[in-house]
């Protein structure tokens, strides 16, 4: 047993790595020392080396793994290179080299340089590092049907697929083209992100005019049409709560089976089978509908580490850990610009490390989950430090929710570059965020962030949730809570979009310094506003009464900033339900801030 071995089991407290039960929580980590980045300085030392894989080697070609050739191919909305029509699909040469690789007792699987086509997912394993040498690149097939075939939940029409989670909700669903389920000590990894890539090929046409992102539904956008089935469209398929949720009592489906038949459309359709308490193996997805998969998802793993490698054109968002413990993704770029293509969703993991990522995505860089409605089986998210990244362009840089419902708590952000390189045409929307609703609940506490640098600043522009907005609310309705602020807490995000709204969220206990925002070039202003802070409100309630404790946010400290000019300079400052946040030597358009703000 190596000196690591030895010390990693006297750290966890001799909890054995390989446990696998969904839901089983380590004891966190004490967070009373005098100085918490002592506590970050420990996870960072913990994964220095997250796996142990055997010297021996696997190669694909070996069993039986084809090169292919590259083609263009050009759409109105997208154009780009595509596998050559009759490419060797390596679906079973792969996963054939995993297999033989694992039951030897682990080691390298190399996939060598080359163009190589691949129809259905990549399921990683115990002890194995499927690894892509320079100069590799593993084209996923576009085709959705290819991701409901070789999973171990037949389902009739919707095809053999797949446990995963949904935006916070556990179903079966599409594969993920690289997917893992209760394995321990594996890998991903590649000689060098520029020339080791994994391509969903999510923009490329699947049926002549449709495309993984099709499903958006988003009208004139990557070859959707109104009317067409997307995520957004009720889906006859989807069978009234009162039929498979008989029990329901009326005031619940009489909420979650709204009059206006939001209930049809699949993006919420799965959360309110979650409220209704449908077991998820009931909660029945993939062919007929049109929740895209996530590009790597690994479930209930310990031990995992991934390096070296580039995604691009990911379905959806582009890695998530769920419920995974002791996980490190190091010297990786997410290069993907599609709809909600966050770059890194942790979701209910103990432990993770974010080291040199380069973020260039089409949604949140990084944006901490978990569980939301009743799907908290995974437990809270905790003990993550993100570090040395750059963020080149996304909707908020460090995202913690809005799927919180089982807490996150010990998050650690410190030296990062948020470039904001396409603040011309998609600018960076929220440096730091935190969100939540009525219906999301959650905790979040012990936020720390330190040494972040924006040179181009943020949106300038306000952006609210006028067509979210619930009557009555107390929030002014053009309230820039959607994008424009370098920290935003938000614990009124989208609130008309959650049909039951009895949770309130808590936000607590976070410290924010030496960020350093200047305006892009030629601009007067760094952000619309410096910092927004929103506690839950107290009339989106909706349950019965009596309605539980409503608590402000509270603990917020910010030190040794200087946010710029804001576009909104007769209100920098936006708080509601915020009680004590302090500000020592804050700069904001040439201010000097010494005090203590509450609203």
């Amino acid at each position: 047993m190596s000196s690591f071995e030895i010390s990693r089991r006297l750290f966890c407290g001799g909890l054995a790595a390989t446990a696998m039960t969904s839901g089983q929580v380590r004891k966190a980590w004490s967070n009373s020392v005098a100085d918490p980045w002592s506590q970050a300085q420990a996870i960072i030392d913990r994964l220095a080396h997250p796996v142990s894989i055997p010297e021996r080697s696997f190669d694909v070609t070996g069993f039986g793994a084809a090169a292919c050739r590259r083609v263009p191919f050009a759409t109105p909305y997208s154009s780009g290179m595509t596998h050559a029509p009759g490419s060797a699909d390596n679906f079973t040469a792969f996963n054939a080299t995993i297999a033989a690789c694992h039951a030897a007792g682990g080691g390298r699987v190399l996939v060598p340089a080359g163009h190589w086509y691949c129809a259905g997912p990549i399921t990683l394993r115990s002890n194995v590092d499927f690894h892509l040498n320079a100069g590799a690149s593993i084209l996923f097939s576009p085709n959705p049907a290819d991701y409901a075939k070789y999973g171990l939940y037949a389902c009739g029409p919707n095809g053999n697929l797949y446990r995963s989670r949904w935006q916070g909700n556990d179903c079966l669903n599409f594969g993920a083209p690289i997917y893992a389920f209760q394995q321990t000590n594996f890998a991903l990894t590649g000689d060098d992100p520029a020339r080791c890539i994994l391509d969903g090929q999510s923009s490329t046409p699947f049926d002549g005019s449709r495309c993984w992102w099709t499903y958006w539904g988003r009208d004139q956008s990557y070859g959707h049409v109104k009317g067409a089935p997307s995520q957004v469209t009720a889906n006859p398929l989807n069978r009234p709560l009162s039929d498979v949720a008989p029990g329901l009592p009326a005031d619940q489906l009489s909420l979650l089976q709204d009059a206006a038949g939001q209930w049809k459309k699949d993006v919420f359709y799965l959360p309110a089978l979650s409220e209704a308490g449908v077991p998820f193996d009931q909660r029945i997805f993939g062919l007929g509908h049109s929740l895209r998969p996530c590009m790597v998802e690994v479930i209930d793993c310990a031990n995992v580490l991934l390096s070296g490698y580039q995604l691009n054109n990911t379905p959806f968002w582009q890695h998530h850990p769920v419920g995974c413990r002791d996980l490190a993704i190091t010297n990786v770029h997410a290069n993907s610009m599609g709809p909600n293509n966050d770059g890194f969703d942790p979701e209910s993991c103990d432990t993770v490390l974010v080291d040199n990522v380069t973020f260039n995505t089409g949604d949140d860089c990084v944006a901490v989950k978990a569980g939301k409605d009743n799907d908290i089986g995974y437990g809270p998210a905790r003990n993550h430090v993100f570090q040395n990244c750059t963020m080149n362009s996304g909707h908020g840089g460090i995202t913690l929710g809005s799927e919180m419902a089982a807490g996150i708590s010990d998050m650690f952000a410190q030296n990062i570059a948020m470039l904001n390189q396409n603040w011309e045409t998609s600018p960076l929307n929220i440096a730091l965020r935190i969100k939540a609703n009525m219906n999301r609940g959650g905790s979040v506490q012990n936020f720390f962030v330190r040494n972040i640098s924006l040179p181009n600043g943020v949106s300038m522009t306000p952006s609210s949730y006028d067509s979210l907005a619930l009557p009555g609310s107390p929030i002014p309705i053009a309230t820039s809570l959607a994008q424009g602020g370098v920290l935003t807490i938000d614990c009124d995000y989208q609130p008309a979009a959650d049909l039951i709204r009895t949770r309130p969220p808590t936000v607590k206990n976070v410290h924010i310094s030496n960020v350093t925002v200047t305006p892009p070039p030629g601009k007067p202003t760094s952000c619309y506003q410096a910092v927004i802070s929103v506690g839950p409100v107290a009339s989106d309630y909706n349950g019965t009464p009596p309605m539980p404790p409503i608590s402000p946010v509270t603990g917020v400290t910010i030190c040794d900033c200087d946010f710029g000019a804001a576009a909104n300079s007769a209100q920098p400052f936006y708080l509601y339900n915020t009680q004590g946040m302090t500000l020592k030597n804050v700069t904001i358009g040439g201010q000097l801030y010494n005090q203590t703000l509450s609203g």
